[in-house]
């Protein structure tokens, strides 16, 4: 059995401004509703997910990739290496929703990939494995977007994405990013 736990922070980035951000932390064997303190045990193997994804730099190395829209158009982007590649569609307002915010739990963010692409990426993990069942459309390269971050070696890869997305939380709602 695994439980989340939340909480809120603040960072700082290099640049020294401060950023609140939401954490969702992962605990094995961890029952929120006893309303205790989880042991050093469960928290040695927790897993820190923050919500937004990885961060690239404004001026970071940029690939061309191509969006393939539901509806069949193609939309080109530059891709910053460093960031997830639902925050290239976010940055571009490409209809890629995102429920969770990029921590891997929803399948909103459900994209097909190009066979050698997909073999190319490191395998997904379980929990994103879990997620990807519940994916509509799914397809033997479905990858989730937030679990994707860009390298150099992406250059001109084409990403399909869905005719729809299964929203567990809110039919018909879509999350703005930060």
């Amino acid at each position: 059995m695994i439980r989340a736990a939340s909480g809120v922070s603040k960072l700082v980035s290099a640049a020294g401004v401060h950023r609140r951000t939401t954490s969702r932390i992962l605990l094995p064997n961890y029952d929120c509703s006893k309303n205790e303190f989880p042991s050093s045990s469960s928290l040695n193997s927790a897993v820190v997910r923050w919500h937004g994804g990885p961060s690239a730099a404004n001026d970071a190395a940029t690939v061309k990739v191509t969006f393939l829209q539901p509806e069949g158009s193609p939309r080109e982007v530059e891709a910053r290496v460093g960031e997830s590649l639902l925050q290239t569609a976010h940055r571009y307002e490409i209809d890629l929703e995102g429920a969770c915010e990029g921590v891997c739990a929803c399948s909103t963010c459900h994209l097909i990939l190009d066979p050698d692409f997909y073999d190319s990426l490191p395998e997904p993990s379980e929990n994103e494995e879990d997620m990807l069942d519940m994916a509509f459309g799914l397809e033997e390269t479905s990858r989730l977007g937030c679990q994707i971050t860009v390298t150099k070696e992406m250059d001109g890869a084409q990403l399909k994405m869905p005719s729809a997305t299964r929203n567990f939380y809110v039919d018909g709602h879509k999350p703005k990013p930060h």
